[in-house]
């Protein structure tokens, strides 16, 4: 049951990263919630095969911090990719 709280902090985490990175309106409102609470559970859930209990706090730090340090880059990415495309589909399509 402790692995819901890395989900609902990764989404959550996901929800802050979605308003503090620039460009929002170029990607999807759902995008970052979903990406932080599946990295947020997928490091529980690799710790806990890997033989970590709740109350070793590496389980805790690592399942909290991990949606921390790839969701903000990959919406960073996301939004820089997407921008270039759109630019090159204005340019391919001669649209101002």
């Amino acid at each position: 049951m402790q692995i819901l709280l890395a989900l609902i902090f990764g989404a959550g985490l996901g929800v802050l990263a979605h308003f503090l990175v620039a460009g929002r309106a170029t990607r999807g409102a759902a995008i970052g919630p979903l990406l932080g609470a599946v990295v947020g559970g997928a490091v529980w859930l690799a710790l806990t095969w890997a033989g970590l209990g709740i109350d070793n706090p590496w389980i805790w730090v690592a399942s909290f911090a991990a949606p921390a340090v790839v969701v903000f880059p990959v919406l960073i990415l996301l939004t820089r990719a997407r921008r270039t495309h759109d630019a090159h589909e204005r340019a391919r399509l001669k649209i101002l």
